[in-house]
């Protein structure tokens, strides 16, 4: 099916800020249309903030977009998104707005009016019914998770074997609190 294309989603689109410029992909085959701030800003190491895009959208009954971080903010900034990736459902009519933060220990990071600050990526998306049953099916993976297949010097232990954090194990000095365990008062 090579050089087949789907044809393109129409999505509605409102500017809020009459001013910004459209949602746009920068590159033939990318996933996400850059989404830029309409108001300059100034982020100290640590601090965070809500960026607006001057955007609102109608999404098609079945989609959703997603906000996703910018990988040049992130690699040359320490640029990240608090609540990677953002969820824009369907229904929502309100401006899309970015939480940003300056991950960087030591430097400031300044945006100015139309600086592209994320990308936002529309999917198709399930809605599904969720069955409850006593027992699950038997999996391959069953409840490894959390590193459990390994791969990186920081979960691995010793004996190369994989740490299972979440659950109160250590390696590398590494460990993680399990929110779980914190909710049930372990």
């Amino acid at each position: 099916m090579s050089g087949t294309r789907r044809p393109e989603l129409r999505v509605l689109l409102r500017r809020v800020d009459p001013d910004v410029p459209l949602p746009a992909y920068e590159h033939p085959g990318d996933a996400g249309a850059d989404l830029r701030t309409t108001e300059a800003c100034e982020l100290a190491p640590g601090e965070r903030a809500v960026l607006p895009t001057g955007v609102s959208v109608a999404l098609p009954e079945g989609y959703a977009a997603f906000v996703h971080p910018r990988s040049g903010l992130a690699a040359r900034c320490g640029v990240a998104l608090v609540n990677a990736p953002g969820t824009v459902d369907a229904g929502y009519r309100g401006e899309i707005k970015v939480i940003v933060v300056n991950l960087d220990p030591r430097e400031a990071v300044r945006f100015e009016r139309f600086d592209r600050i994320a990308q936002l990526v529309v999917q198709q998306v399930e809605r599904v019914r969720f069955v409850p049953v006593a027992e699950l099916p038997r999996s391959a993976r069953a409840e490894g998770g959390f590193g459990s297949t390994g791969g990186h010097a920081a979960v691995e232990g010793e004996s190369g074997t994989s740490v299972q954090a979440a659950v109160g194990g250590t390696a590398g000095g590494n460990r993680y609190a399990s929110v779980v365990s914190d909710r049930e008062g372990q």
